[in-house]
């Protein structure tokens, strides 16, 4: 029933009404404001009461809101909220960081004058920066909704490791000492190892040394074209390895995961300055090696506990895996040969499907922390080098938690509040906007007051399948709606076409600054 509704019901905000992904109510009451629809905007503002009907905009980024416990929505909303409606609209109006001369939300790159910053003039053909060239444009600058996001990635790095620390060290301990000891083993690892053969060890050992070394390799031999060095493969390993454990224990325990995307790009671009392309590696096998590994022993667990053969489990990741890159690679291949312009914004009509936002914002992090490089941006050469405070506030955080946690023991809900959760709650802004984050945090909070006020029951056993009869309705009719009309050009043009409709949410607010389509302010 889930699927079948869910099926019929995006045709609304996949062709036919797309206005429903964001009802940016605000603006339409005020067409002529800039601060009304800075505020009202969903895409484009903070998303005041703003809401959004289309579930795939819901679970773009957060993924389903179902699937989260209640307490953790909760924390992702409180930090959503101070995020977005404190500390963004305190440090634009206060213009911070020459705020006001950029949108107050945007994930594009700005030069002082408030233009876009043309990064194809400052990087030369082997895709280093060209240091002269830099140097004439002037420095790069981020809207403040940007760079308050770095900032929260930072903090939540550091309140990560605290957090697992004081709340989870001697868990850590004790759980290690008995597994190498084989001390206290649990029900269900009895009954695996009594009926099933284990996957031994050395099967671990060869894929990943197998890959490194492919890597290596790859790396060594394209070297001109890829830029990251050998060392670089090692040191991506070593950072992926050392925060699983504690990202794996918040994922556990919260269903939310703080990312290691911004701290690889740091290190990275500390060490290698002026490489683009090796800090988007180094990115991609830190952060998504952590990602995919915590992905993988999910997978195990659930089998695990419905007592599937480990070797059949294993056998089925490998082959998955291997097909799930074919089928991306050949995906990638084909949208890029048959649509033009893909990804470029420029080129793209406002309401085309093909901007490519995660892809945009990858894009810009290779050049803040590879080509221009955090010593330019973030360090004493940059304008922005109070945002490492951000560190320290993330450290701070968890402690005062913890304190309270021990002052009132009573208090059991203290325990609840998780930092690193409230702090990587907007980590996936950009390229995810107000209205993903509040229809997901709604959607959250109305299922957990109906699962505990009226069908706790049912809902317990069926809400991970309602969950998955919406994500498959919407798959099979988004697949549906590109091969019978997007992939023949069909569209609609009317009121409800336009998505979120507030035309003057990006315009600067700086007196004299001259952007295309925005009155003076």
């Amino acid at each position: 029933m889930a699927f079948v509704c869910s099926f019929a019901y995006y045709v609304l905000p996949g062709y036919l009404f797309p206005m429903l992904s964001s009802l940016s109510w605000m603006c339409w009451m005020f067409p002529n404001s800039i601060v009304a629809q800075q505020l009202g905007s969903g895409l484009h503002g903070l998303g005041l009461g703003v809401v959004g009907f289309d579930w795939s905009s819901i679970c773009a980024y957060l993924g389903s809101p179902l699937a989260s416990p209640w307490f953790a929505t909760a924390n992702v909303a409180v930090g959503f909220a101070i995020f977005v409606y404190v500390l963004i609209p305190s440090a634009y109006w206060l213009n911070i960081y020459n705020a006001r001369k950029f949108p107050i939300l945007s994930d594009d790159l700005f030069m002082s004058n408030g233009q876009k910053y043309n990064i194809s003039d400052i990087i030369d053909p082997n895709f280093h920066l060209d240091l002269e060239a830099y140097e004439r444009d002037g420095p790069l600058y981020l809207s403040i909704s940007f760079a308050m996001a770095y900032g929260f990635a930072f903090a939540c790095l550091s309140a990560t490791l605290v957090h697992v620390l004081l709340f989870h060290g001697r868990d850590i301990f004790q759980l290690s000492k008995s597994a190498f000891q084989e001390k206290k083993i649990d029900i269900h690892t009895k009954l695996m190892r009594k009926n099933y053969k284990q996957v031994p060890e050395w099967w671990f050992i060869c894929i990943l040394m197998f890959n490194i070394t492919a890597i290596m390799f790859i790396c060594r031999y394209y070297n001109d074209q890829l830029q990251l060095p050998w060392w670089g493969v090692v040191l991506a390993c070593v950072v992926a390895l050392s925060f699983t454990l504690p990202i794996g224990i918040i994922r556990a325990t919260t269903n939310q995961a703080p990312a290691l995307n911004v701290i690889t790009e740091y290190i990275i671009g500390y060490i290698y300055p002026g490489y683009p392309i090796a800090n988007i590696l180094f990115k991609t096998y830190g952060n998504g090696s952590m990602k995919l590994g915590i992905s993988f022993l999910q997978d195990f667990k659930l089998g695990h506990y419905m007592k599937i053969p480990p070797r059949s489990m294993f056998i089925a990741q490998i082959l998955g895996t291997t097909l799930s890159a074919l089928v991306h690679l050949t995906t990638a291949w084909w949208l890029m040969s048959t649509i033009p312009d893909i990804c470029d914004r420029e080129l793209l009509p406002a309401s085309s499907p093909w901007t490519c936002p995660s892809d945009h914002v990858f894009y810009d992090a290779s050049v803040i922390w590879g080509l221009i490089g955090p010593h330019r941006i973030f360090g004493d050469l940059g304008h922005y080098a109070a945002i490492n405070w951000f560190f320290l506030v993330g450290a701070i955080a968890p402690f005062l938690v913890w304190l309270a946690h021990k002052a009132f023991p009573n208090k059991h809900w203290i325990r609840l509040i998780t930092m690193p959760v409230i702090l990587a709650s907007v980590a996936e802004m950009p390229p995810a906007t107000p209205v993903n984050y509040a229809s997901w945090v709604l959607v959250g909070f109305l299922s957990g007051f109906v699962a505990y006020r009226y069908y706790r029951g049912w809902w317990s056993r069926h809400n991970y399948a309602l969950s998955g009869g919406l994500d498959a309705g919407l798959a099979f009719m988004g697949v549906l709606l590109y091969l019978c009309l997007g992939m023949e050009n069909v569209n609609l043009n009317w009121w409800g076409s336009e998505v979120d409709g507030c035309p003057l949410a990006s315009c600067p607010t700086a007196q004299g600054v001259i952007a295309q389509g925005c009155p003076l302010y």
